[in-house]
């Protein structure tokens, strides 16, 4: 894979990104509300946002797919399902695939843990495989959405694919560890953090939980996301950043700005 081929993640805000990767573009967990909008999350809660993502439906790049971790209004929100093209293909869980296509999203698909649909281009192929993931303890599972992670394998032939593993809004566990045995390293992880508390419990990953992933799994870069934009969030970034550096995890760990975009690839950041 040439150097010059496109490997970037553009941040618009919560778990809100724009990966290009060589020549398809994706849309995560979209995102729009403005500042002080609610997002709501079933059974009676939500949670008031605190940040203005950089853009809006109507200015977003041409998409290839949506990956859709679960089905959450801070990742799946009103300004999406009344803005988005209902056509564009959505890969989610069973659950969110099902609802978003009573709403009228006919390219929505519900992915069973472990399925892989793919992606192609001339000369390319994208790998997109639905990986496991937990949104709470046993104990309030009830209460949230079941969720999914996402590894991306693009690949041209002739050598090993480029990996991104974008985790979901999941917990840290050990049986993680099954991302890379089952889909090879990680050459770039989203991670989604936060320390999110409903009802007093944690049901995103903290600081600490997010460098045991990172630990566990060994991306060669880290992208931190999900950690500021919403009045559930309990972990700032800094939780995670200073428990990474105690451990000296040997990852390149790239925080990103809303509008800014971060390179995926290994190596010195673009600009440096």
């Amino acid at each position: 894979m040439s150097d010059e081929t496109p490997l970037s993640l553009e941040f618009v805000g919560t778990a809100t990104t724009v990966l290009r990767l060589g020549p398809f573009t994706l849309l995560t967990d979209p995102n729009f509300l403005h500042r002080g909008q609610r997002a709501y999350l079933g059974k009676g809660l939500f949670s008031k946002r605190l940040t203005e993502p950089s853009l809006q439906p109507a200015q977003l790049p041409h998409l290839d797919a949506v990956l859709l971790s679960h089905l959450h209004g801070d990742h799946f929100d009103r300004i999406a399902r009344r803005e988005l093209d209902r056509d564009l293909p959505i890969l989610t869980t069973p659950e969110a695939g099902r609802r978003l296509g009573t709403w009228g999203f006919a390219g929505a698909h519900g992915m069973s843990t472990w399925e892989t649909v793919e992606l192609q281009e001339v000369g390319w192929r994208l790998r997109v495989t639905s990986v496991p993931g937990t949104h709470a303890p046993a104990v309030a599972s009830r209460i949230l959405p079941p969720v999914m992670g996402t590894v991306l394998e693009l690949d041209q032939g002739g050598g090993p694919p480029f990996r991104v593993y974008i985790t979901g809004d999941t917990l840290f566990r050990p049986w993680l560890r099954d991302v890379t045995d089952r889909t090879g390293p990680i050459d770039a992880a989203v991670v989604h953090l936060g320390g999110t508390r409903v009802l007093g419990l944690l049901v995103t990953m903290d600081g600490e939980q997010g460098a045991d992933l990172v630990e566990l799994l060994a991306p060669a870069v880290t992208v931190p996301v999900h950690h500021d934009d919403y009045t559930v969030f309990r972990s700032p970034l800094p939780d995670f950043l200073d428990a990474c550096r105690t451990r000296g995890l040997p990852t390149q760990i790239r925080p990103v700005r809303r509008g800014e975009a971060v390179p995926l690839r290994p190596g010195p950041p673009a600009g440096s």
